[in-house]
C-alpha cells in the first residue's frame, strides 16, 4: 500500500515549528530556573531580603534628610544580630527605642517565614485595632516592594486590595492576622508565629504570654519600648504580689 507523501516542503516546516517550539520550551525553563535561583538568594535569610531586595515606607522621609520614602532596611549590625537572635531562640523578648526600626523587622522575619513556608500561620497582637492594621500593612508593604521575581514565587491568594485590613493570605495557605489586645482573641488560632507588639502599655500582657505558649508552635516575639507594668518585670525575673 503505497503511503501518501506530505505536500513539498510541509515535512520541513513541521520540523522546524517544533524545533522552535522545543527551544522556547527551554528558553522558559531556563528563565524559570534563573528566577528561582535569584528568589533563593535574595530570600535565604531576612537581612538580605528587607536591605536589598525589598523597600519600607517612611513617613518622615523629608524632614530625615531621605532622598525617597520608601527605602530597604539600613544595613545596620544591630538589625542582622536581631535577625540572628530570632533564629536561635523560640521566645524572644526586646525592650527597643524608637525610630530603630525593631518593629518592621518583627513583622518582616514573620512574614518572610510565612512566604518561604506553606501553611504558616502569622499573628499579630497589639493593644489597638489601629496599629495592629498597621503592622499587617507593614507585611503587606514589605511583599508589594519586593523583587518581581520574589513576588511571582511566592503570590497572594488574592490581591492585597481585595483583603482584609487584618489579613494577608498566600496562595500557599499561610496568613497573616492581626487581632486586637485581649488574651482571649488568641484562643481561636493555633500560629506557626506570634508577636506581640508594644507589650508594655498592654494591661493583660501576661495572660497574653501564657495563652501563647498554649497555641503558637513556633515563634513567640513580645517588644516593646520601656513602660512599667508586667512586661518591664517579667523581663527583669521580678515577681510582685498581687497587693503590689
Amino acid at each position: 500500500m503505497n503511503q501518501e507523501k506530505s505536500p513539498d516542503g510541509f515535512d520541513d516546516f513541521l520540523a522546524k515549528a517544533v524545533r522552535k517550539r522545543r527551544e522556547r520550551e527551554k528558553g522558559v525553563r531556563q528563565a524559570n530556573e534563573r528566577d528561582q535561583a535569584s528568589v533563593d538568594q535574595a530570600t535565604r535569610d531576612p537581612f538580605t531580603w528587607v536591605t536589598k531586595h525589598t523597600r519600607t515606607y517612611n513617613e518622615h522621609w523629608q524632614k530625615e534628610g531621605r532622598p525617597r520614602a520608601d527605602e530597604g532596611f539600613p544595613p545596620h549590625d544591630y538589625l542582622l544580630n536581631l535577625f540572628c537572635l530570632f533564629e536561635l531562640r523560640d521566645i524572644v523578648w526586646i525592650e527597643k527605642s524608637r525610630d530603630l526600626m525593631i518593629s518592621w523587622a518583627c513583622v518582616a522575619y514573620l512574614t518572610l517565614q510565612a512566604m518561604k513556608t506553606p501553611y504558616c500561620g502569622i499573628l499579630f497582637q497589639t493593644q489597638k485595632d489601629k496599629k495592629v492594621i498597621q503592622l499587617v500593612d507593614y507585611a503587606k508593604t514589605l511583599w508589594e516592594n519586593s523583587d518581581e521575581a520574589i513576588k511571582r514565587a511566592f503570590p497572594l491568594a488574592k490581591p492585597k486590595e481585595r483583603q482584609s485590613d487584618h489579613e494577608l493570605n498566600f496562595a500557599n495557605g499561610s496568613y497573616i492576622i492581626g487581632i486586637p489586645g485581649g488574651a482571649d482573641q488568641i484562643r481561636s488560632y493555633h500560629p506557626w508565629g506570634y508577636l506581640n507588639d508594644e507589650s508594655s502599655f498592654q494591661p493583660d500582657a501576661g495572660e497574653c504570654y501564657n495563652e501563647a505558649i498554649s497555641a503558637v508552635a513556633g515563634k513567640i516575639i513580645f517588644n516593646s519600648s520601656a513602660g512599667p507594668g508586667w512586661y518591664a518585670d517579667a523581663r527583669r525575673d521580678i515577681v510582685r504580689n498581687e497587693e503590689e
